[in-house]
């Protein structure tokens, strides 16, 4: 049973739709949507493939294709497409229907540093647990680089990455088990702090959340490099 593959065919299947929305138009930005996917996916999918290596987290072969590189499904290789294209289109989608929807500077720091205080001491308490400590740390640094930079992408991500969790969440609760006999991707405990929202790891959502940030600000990066070519073309 290809489960995988259908979950992430759901997944995909609206933001593609509505990508060539003539109000939406989040089709403008697809240039530096696509090479942000492929330079941050390529750094997590090297993260994937060591984690798979020292069985930190493996796979159900009852539910991928038979495609597998690196020990990773096809399926895998695509998470970091589909998955971070779709929370991004729910992004800009819930930027463009309520644009007076974010935080002030100061509600974005006081967040920012209450996050950053809580995920330094649970890494630090927890340097022995793999992908605890590892996306713990990812985490602090995306949100330092997000802090640093002269946009206000925190003051609206802090609000639309509520939102994009609950897609999230079911996407994931079912890869970790729910609603179906086994789990698509299965976790070694002994490498998270073994809590789990329904069947999530708690972890996933610091990896959700800096796969997510380091993809916005990556695009923003390029949106402002590639309208300034435009301008002298």
């Amino acid at each position: 049973m290809y489960v995988y593959l259908a979950l992430e065919i759901f997944a995909i299947l609206v933001p593609l739709i509505y990508s060539y929305d003539r109000k939406l138009q989040f089709y403008v930005k697809i240039k530096s949507v696509v090479v942000s996917l492929v330079v941050v996916g390529s750094f997590y999918i090297l993260g994937d493939i060591l984690f798979t290596k020292y069985g930190i987290w493996g796979f159900n072969p009852r539910y991928h294709s038979s495609i597998v590189l690196f020990k990773l499904p096809l399926e895998e290789w695509l998470f970091f497409i589909v998955i971070p294209y779709a929370s991004l289109f729910l992004h800009d989608t819930l930027v463009y229907l309520f644009p007076m929807a974010q935080l002030s500077n100061w509600q974005t720091k006081v967040i920012s540093a209450i996050v950053v205080v809580i995920l330094g001491a649970v890494v630090f308490l927890n340097t022995d647990k793999a992908y605890t400590a590892i996306y713990g740390s990812v985490t602090i640094f995306a949100i330092f680089l997000a802090s640093i930079g002269s946009s206000q992408l925190l003051n609206r991500f802090y609000l639309t990455f509520m939102v994009i969790l609950v897609p999230f969440f079911l996407v994931n609760s079912v890869l970790t088990g729910s609603f179906i006999p086994e789990e698509v991707v299965w976790y070694n405990n002994s490498e998270n702090l073994g809590v789990r929202i329904f069947t999530v790891p708690v972890e996933d959502i610091s990896y959700a959340f800096s796969l997510i940030l380091f993809n916005l600000l990556l695009i923003n990066k390029l949106e402002g490099r590639f309208s300034k070519s435009a301008v002298y073309c």
